[in-house]
């Protein structure tokens, strides 16, 4: 029997996937527990539209991927931090610091722990921060720590 799974099953496919399996195991199991629906004309229908609509999502979360890359690239950010007088920073700078920076001189609202700092971060000086958007985007940010 082909059916359609609504969600992730362990050893049998990913949401959306048109998958065979046993009479039994899709009536006894897969449509009780709202796993699966049964592959027929009008659900294999409901499912192309499902994907385009997926398909469309993601093209333009895409677009507004590249464009959120480009303005974070366009200049490196400045970053404010106390230092003692031979330029060492008190403490360290931290992804909250960046999130915070890139909010208020980009516009943008990034989650801080899609953001990967440098391990040492406690003097003064350009550095290159990774913010990963998922889906395999990713891109390196310039950043500038300055004393406050």
């Amino acid at each position: 029997m082909d059916i359609i799974l609504i969600q992730d099953v362990d050893n049998l496919g990913a949401k959306n996937e048109v998958v065979k399996v046993k009479n039994g195991y899709a009536r006894n199991f897969l449509f009780p527990s709202k796993f699966a629906i049964e592959a027929n004309g009008s659900n294999l229908k409901q499912l192309e539209e499902r994907l385009k609509q997926v398909r469309k999502k993601e093209e333009k979360m895409l677009a507004e991927i590249k464009t959120v890359i480009a303005k974070l690239q366009e200049a490196p950010l400045k970053l404010g931090a106390k230092t003692g007088t031979s330029g060492k920073i008190f403490g360290s700078i931290t992804s909250l610091q960046l999130t915070r920076a890139i909010r208020e001189q980009r516009g943008y609202e990034i989650d801080r722990r899609k953001i990967t700092l440098p391990e040492d971060l406690k003097e003064l000086g350009s550095y290159k921060a990774t913010i990963e958007f998922g889906g395999g985007h990713s891109t390196e940010v310039d950043f500038e720590v300055v004393a406050e």
